[in-house]
């Protein structure tokens, strides 16, 4: 079966030429003709000699996800279903705003992790995507959004639908690579952005692999109420993810880690809490959004009310923490922040026994 040329990485397509015989700017070319012009045939490349497209056309094939739907919100956000070759399908989110246009783009087929307060997490987990459908994501989504003669264009991307993105390392990275190529998408590394819940291994190798920009889904100011919350946290707890986060942006000025804080009813919205925050985050260059919880079926949890939030907020901002309320988007279309499900086939069993107990399973 011929493979897909959206899983060579830039440096892969280098050397492939180079064991061709080609030069290195054949492999430039080739990624120019399919992420920049959008051209999905070979035929096409009409400054590539006869031959080499010939060749091409034998060994490779050009295959993005299928869009098996696609919603648009009442606020303009879009969500598409997007259908892998094997069955499964994942969810990729377009918000446009005034000055910028935003891609959610997912990493995995469910989520490894199982946060509480996550409906991904409650899907289950099947596998990691590969790198052409992680950057599928982008192709599909810039071409959509000019035939539907969209005036917004994609100008962020956050690594922030389906899954922990590192935890899928191998493939992230170079689908990151590609997005800040001016060969292939050309996005600045100020727009370009990962969010963890925290695998600090990776968290390190990120720092020294690629410029972009870190969010962490905090959610908690202390360990035992993050055990809750974010499972992965026993593993990597505060005192051992923090010192990474604060020296993520060590040699980088004006730059800072993005805080996720999710506002959960009588569970994390405390003004106790804002002071746990505020300690927890001294010295560090760091801004906080704090995300009202958007519900999803058989959630245990409701969103904190507005004059909650909004105390929470001065409070923070009070102790000189840089506070954001995200405004919620795409809720009625089942596209906001912790609402991302697809449809997958579950190999770890946890949404069979979710969906049959109406509780929340420990984490594996």
């Amino acid at each position: 079966m011929a493979a897909n040329i959206l899983d060579y990485s830039i440096e892969a397509l280098v050397q492939l030429f180079a064991d061709w015989g080609e030069p290195r700017y054949r492999a430039v070319q080739v990624v120019q003709w399919v992420h920049q012009r959008a051209v999905t045939c070979f035929s096409e490349m009409t400054n590539l000699s006869l031959s080499l497209r010939e060749k091409l056309t034998a060994e490779f094939t050009i295959v993005f996800p299928e869009i098996a739907y696609e919603k648009k919100s009442t606020d303009g956000t879009i969500k598409w279903l997007l259908r892998l070759h094997d069955g499964n399908c994942i969810e990729t989110v377009f918000i446009p705003e005034t000055t910028r246009g935003t891609l959610c783009v997912s990493s995995q087929v469910g989520c490894a992790l199982n946060c509480s307060f996550c409906s991904t997490g409650k899907e289950g987990f099947n596998r990691n995507l590969s790198l052409g459908e992680i950057i599928g994501q982008l192709w599909l989504a810039r071409q959509q959004l000019l035939r539907l003669s969209c005036s917004q264009k994609v100008t962020n991307v956050v690594m922030m639908g389906m899954g922990e993105p590192l935890l899928n390392y191998d493939q992230v990275l170079p689908a990151l690579k590609l997005m800040l190529d001016d060969n292939a998408y050309g996005l600045s590394k100020y727009k370009v952005t990962v969010s963890t819940a925290g695998v600090v291994p990776a968290i390190e190798r990120l720092q020294k692999d690629i410029p972009v920009a870190l969010a962490v889904s905090l959610h908690a100011p202390n360990n035992a109420l993050r055990n809750q919350l974010v499972p992965l946290n026993k593993k990597y707890p505060l005192e051992v993810l923090m010192p990474i986060c604060k020296q993520y942006f060590a040699t980088a000025a004006k730059r800072e880690v993005t805080y996720e804080y999710v506002m959960l009813a009588g569970v994390n919205d405390g003004l106790q809490h804002t002071d746990e925050l505020v300690r927890l985050l001294k010295g560090s260059p760091a801004k906080v959004n704090l995300i009202p919880f958007n519900p999803f079926d058989r959630a245990r949890y409701q969103s904190s009310a507005w004059p909650v939030i909004e105390a929470f907020q001065r409070r923070l901002m009070q102790g000189g923490v840089m506070t954001w309320v995200r405004k919620t988007r795409g809720e009625d279309v089942d596209a906001a922040c912790g609402q991302l499900a697809g449809k997958i086939t579950d190999r770890t069993g946890r949404n069979k026994r979710w969906l049959a107990t109406g509780r929340v399973v420990p984490a594996e």
